[in-house]
């Protein structure tokens, strides 16, 4: 049945919605795509992007290739998520430099909750599933411990990132933003969003080339993980889910370190704008935080972020039966 107009607006309202979790560390653009119901039908569509469909056009004709790829789905689809993305963007940069331990706080309840999420969808525990959630907790603690070899700002990193951040908008439970934080170039990668915006509307060609190079690399490397993890995550979650689950919530539990609200910081890398910021960080107590700890509102925007996972698994399996 031919879709209309209020059809796809309502497929651009639920992009705004992955946009806006994929923004968030903890919450996945996957999980939003399963909960509004289009999840198969953005993995079936993404399959259908190759390059064999692709070279159809000169056969078959534009109109008709871009029916099979289900062109408009996508377009409407992603252009909610772009949307979404550069409208937060602004307003996690003012809170990653005004309110860090509030939205650390935040962040940090989001991925616990996501971690008893994944947690009960495993349905068997044996000895293998418990080696690999040891394995994945302590390979992600490694990785919010070790100093990058690369600065988060470069353009081989970036690239990288995006490669392996846009799992979540294919896979349900996990952050594409939450990788991004494992990886240390999260405000990097909102920065970069921002900087791009700013360039346009000021007409900076200087700050538009630095910004559209750094988009653009974690924009292609979107593109190839896009391809690259779609088929092969689909065949692990049908042949080794419980263990692909362990794996997921060991990378979770290992990277609680990552954002923890409170960190003395034990090196830095110079921006692109030649302003100084962490590079290496660790975690202490908030009783040794040089500065005010904010504590009840670190404490209440924890419970606040537990709650939305908690609420959004409750849409989620009313949505399942």
């Amino acid at each position: 049945m031919p879709r209309s107009t209020k059809d796809y607006a309502l497929i651009t309202l639920k992009g705004i919605c992955m946009g806006a979790a994929d923004v968030v560390p903890g919450v996945s653009g996957g999980t939003i795509a399963f909960i509004s119901g289009i999840y198969e039908e953005l993995i079936t569509s993404i399959d259908n992007l190759s390059i064999a469909n692709l070279k159809g056009i000169r056969k078959e004709g534009f109109a008709a290739t871009w029916k099979k790829i289900n062109g408009n789905f996508l377009l409407a689809l992603f252009a909610g998520i772009f949307i979404s993305i550069l409208s937060l963007a602004k307003g996690i940069e003012w809170l990653l430099e005004n309110e860090p331990i509030v939205l650390w706080s935040f962040f940090f309840g989001l991925v616990v909750a996501s971690i008893f999420l994944i947690i009960k969808s495993i349905s068997k525990w044996n000895a293998l599933a418990i080696i690999f959630l040891i394995a994945g907790t302590l390979i992600s603690y490694y990785i919010t411990i070790v100093e990058p070899t690369s600065s988060p700002g470069s353009f081989y990193y970036l690239f990288l990132c995006g490669f392996i951040a846009i799992i979540a908008m294919i896979l349900p439970g996990v952050s594409g933003a939450f990788i991004l934080v494992l990886l240390g170039a999260y405000s990097t990668a909102i920065e970069t969003v921002n900087t791009f915006l700013e360039s346009v509307f000021e007409l900076n060609s200087e700050k538009f080339m630095d910004a559209f190079l750094k988009f653009i690399s974690l924009v292609l490397g979107a593109i190839l993980g896009l391809k690259t993890f779609s088929k092969m995550l689909k065949w692990m979650f049908s042949n080794y889910k419980n263990l692909t689950l362990s794996v997921l919530t060991g990378f979770m539990i290992g990277s609680l370190n990552k954002i923890w609200p409170w960190k003395n910081t034990l090196s830095w890398f110079e921006n692109s704008h030649g302003e100084k910021e962490p590079l290496l960080q660790e975690s202490i107590l908030p009783s040794a935080f040089d500065g005010d700890p904010k504590i009840v509102w670190a404490v209440g925007f924890m419970i606040f972020g537990f709650l939305t996972i908690y609420l959004l698994e409750k849409i989620a399996t009313k949505a399942r039966n």
